[in-house]
């Protein structure tokens, strides 16, 4: 895949307009809404329970983030992914700080369960994923974090992510300074943002929104590589004359909403094997 493939998916994005139901977390649903907006897709901020599940036969698309978890939130979960899976529409998990208390454990766990299209982490959440559903042993050595920061490198997690992937025959995103994206056989790397990416909140969540909106028109392994592309040319654009965090912010909205395939291949690099 190439920056130019990434560049028509893009396109298809802002032609579609998909529909992409979005469970996050308190911190990140602003940025999330926005980004989705930005890249030409449509949110919808819906986790209730007592609609979850009727929203996502109708979404396009379906992302579950982890953030905040309450029961009923858990609930949310549940009967969206469900419904979404019976309707053959594409989900994505974001595992937020997975390894880190057991009820994220067993929730995440139940949502492996109903097979996502994506599984969207960082490399720590990557390695305690691989471990609680049993997908690799020798992420037992792995899974260090600190709440929802990863304290492993994107390398460290390769082996994981694949056995992950092979073993729930879904897509698996590991994204940090670099990103990598892997079925189990095929693997791409994606490289671009910027260093002021990790000193504001949700811009990983906020990528498991926009990964959404590229679900929705491509297959799994094709639309993580895009969605990674995307926001790393994106930031890489947006902190390059950013004051600080506060500025990049909006920055980042900016530059998704403007990216063309020019502004694509100054911003990030893939390289498929």
């Amino acid at each position: 895949m190439d920056v130019a493939e990434v560049a028509e998916l893009l396109a298809q994005v802002r032609r579609s307009s998909p529909l992409v139901q979005c469970i996050t977390n308190y911190v990140a649903m602003d940025l999330a809404a926005n980004a989705v907006l930005a890249v030409g897709a449509s949110p919808a901020m819906v986790a209730d329970p007592a609609e979850s599940g009727e929203f996502a036969a109708i979404a396009s698309a379906l992302t579950v983030n982890t953030g905040t978890p309450s029961p009923r939130w858990a609930d949310g979960m549940v009967r969206a992914t469900t419904a979404a899976v019976e309707a053959g529409r594409p989900w994505v998990l974001d595992p937020v700080a997975v390894g880190a208390t057991a009820m994220r454990d067993e929730l995440c766990a139940e949502l492996m369960a109903r097979t996502p299209s994506i599984v969207r982490a960082n490399a720590s959440e990557v390695l305690a994923l691989a471990r609680v559903t049993g997908a690799s042993s020798t992420a037992e050595a792995g899974g260090g974090a600190r709440g929802v920061d990863s304290t492993d490198s994107v390398e460290s997690a390769l082996d994981a992510a694949q056995a992950l992937a092979r073993r729930h025959s879904c897509v698996v995103a590991v994204t940090g300074e670099v990103d990598v994206v892997t079925d189990g056989t095929r693997v791409a790397t994606v490289t671009g943002g910027h260093p002021l990416m990790a000193r504001i909140t949700a811009t990983g969540c906020s990528l498991t929104a926009v990964t959404g909106a590229f679900a929705a028109v491509a297959p799994a392994f094709e639309a993580a590589v895009a969605a990674c592309a995307v926001y790393a040319a994106a930031g890489s654009r947006a902190g390059c004359d950013a004051a600080g965090p506060g500025t990049l912010r909006w920055r980042l909205l900016d530059e998704l909403h403007r990216l063309d395939e020019s502004a694509l291949r100054d911003g990030a690099q893939v390289v498929s094997s």
